[in-house]
Formats: structure tokens, C-alpha cells, sequence
């Protein structure tokens, strides 16, 4: 007796199923890859908030610890470690919360502080009151801060967490250059502080204390205008956001 082996033909489509099955799976991956990451980022942002609002000031390895008795404030990161120190502060052009074009240069000769900051960081947001305070104290000597919103949120949103914080210096919706243009910021807040000649003279990463931010300012100053700063000085021009 004779076994017949009889072939089976596969539908001719099984072989286009079995590819896009791939197909669907190479995304799926990709896909699960790229959440991974971004739930990572969301973590460590995340991470840093609920540290600083615990009050504790995150530094990079090899900066002076809070209290050090090197000369360093809290928060402050080391000469070697602020590649921008002592450079030209990089020039950017963004727009305020009504729309208008505000640029660097618009503050030419003035001391400047460039604060990046966001609606979701608590730390920002205790930290911002200050830089009003000493904004009023110290206007009549040029004195400028400008906040910079590095922020997902929209612009609504953004007005209104500044206005609860009671800011009314310049409020700056971010463009995603200027950040990497000044080394790349990696946690909020971050503030560079600029003097009249617009170098650079310190970078302050995380929380500072109000007493250094107030050291800070001085610095840019200089002595005899931080001696004579006045509170009861008219509003320095381009006030507002």
C-alpha cells in the first residue's frame, strides 16, 4: 500500500498577515521604548522637585556643600563647573506673556538675572518672591530679572502660577533653544546671574537661600549700589511682564 502525501497550499495572504504581524510588533516596541523614556525623565524631574522641596540642595559632585567653609553658598556650583563663567551671556529673543518680543540685549549695561523656572516646580515657586523683593529693592540700581518659563504648560496657565506667586518681572515663554544655548539645564530652577559688562558671574542650580540670592545681586551690583539701593525707587523701565 502506497502513503500519499498530499501538499497544503497557505492561502496566498498568510504570508502578508505574517508580515504585518511584524510590522506590529516593531512598532509596539519602539513605542514601549520611547514611554520608557520619557516616564524616566518624568521620574527624575520628579525626583528632583520632591528633594528640593524638602529643602535639600541638589549639587553636582565636587560642588562646595551648604555651609563649606570655602566662600561657596548653598546651591552654588565651583568656578571649574560653570562653563559660562566670566563669558558673554548667550543672546536670546523670546515672548512675554502679552505677546511682545523681549531680547537680552534689551538690557544692555543693566544687571541681569536669567531665571529658568516652571509651573510644576515647587522650589520655583518659593524662590520666585524673592527675586520680586530684591527686584523693588534694588530697581533704582537697573536691577532685572527675567523668568524663563521652560515649561509644558501653556501660556495660560503660566500667567496665571506667576501671578499667584506675585511676580511682575518679565515672564518669558521658552523656545527650547535657549536653555541648551546656556549649557543645557537639568534641573529647576537654575539662574545665571549676569553682570553690567552681560558675563556671566554665577550659576546657581537648585534652591538657593534667600540669603545668597540677595549675595548674588550684590555681587552684580557692586558695592556702591547695593549701599544705596533704594525701596522706595520708581519702577525700572520695561517693568512688567
Amino acid at each position: 500500500m502506497k502513503l500519499a502525501v498530499r501538499r497544503v497550499r497557505l492561502p496566498e495572504d498568510a504570508g502578508v498577515k505574517k508580515s504585518a504581524f511584524f510590522v506590529a510588533m516593531m512598532v509596539f516596541g519602539i513605542s514601549l521604548m520611547i514611554w520608557a523614556g520619557v516616564y524616566s525623565l518624568r521620574a527624575r524631574k520628579l525626583a528632583a522637585q520632591q528633594a528640593q522641596a524638602n529643602h535639600v540642595v541638589l549639587t553636582p559632585d565636587g560642588a562646595a556643600a551648604p555651609g563649606a567653609g570655602t566662600g561657596s553658598a548653598a546651591g552654588e556650583t565651583t568656578a571649574q563647573e560653570i562653563p559660562l563663567k566670566g563669558k558673554p551671556a548667550p543672546a536670546f529673543t523670546l515672548v512675554n506673556l502679552e505677546g511682545k518680543k523681549v531680547s537680552l540685549a534689551d538690557y544692555k549695561g543693566r544687571p541681569v538675572v536669567v531665571n529658568f523656572w516652571a509651573t510644576w516646580c515647587a522650589p520655583c515657586k518659593l524662590e520666585m518672591p524673592w527675586f520680586e523683593e530684591f527686584r523693588q529693592k534694588y530697581q533704582a540700581q537697573g536691577f532685572e530679572i527675567l523668568g524663563i518659563a521652560e515649561d509644558d504648560a501653556g501660556k495660560d496657565e503660566i500667567a496665571k502660577t506667576a501671578k499667584k506667586v506675585a511676580v511682575t518681572y518679565p515672564i518669558l515663554l521658552t523656545d527650547g533653544k535657549v536653555a541648551p544655548a546656556y549649557g543645557g539645564v537639568d534641573m529647576l530652577p537654575t539662574s545665571f546671574y549676569i553682570d553690567r559688562k552681560g558675563l556671566v558671574t554665577t550659576e546657581t542650580i537648585g534652591l538657593a537661600s534667600k540669603d545668597e540670592v540677595e549675595a548674588n545681586i550684590k555681587k552684580l551690583l557692586g558695592p556702591g549700589d547695593a549701599a544705596t539701593a533704594s525701596l522706595g525707587a520708581a519702577p525700572a523701565v520695561g517693568a512688567g511682564r
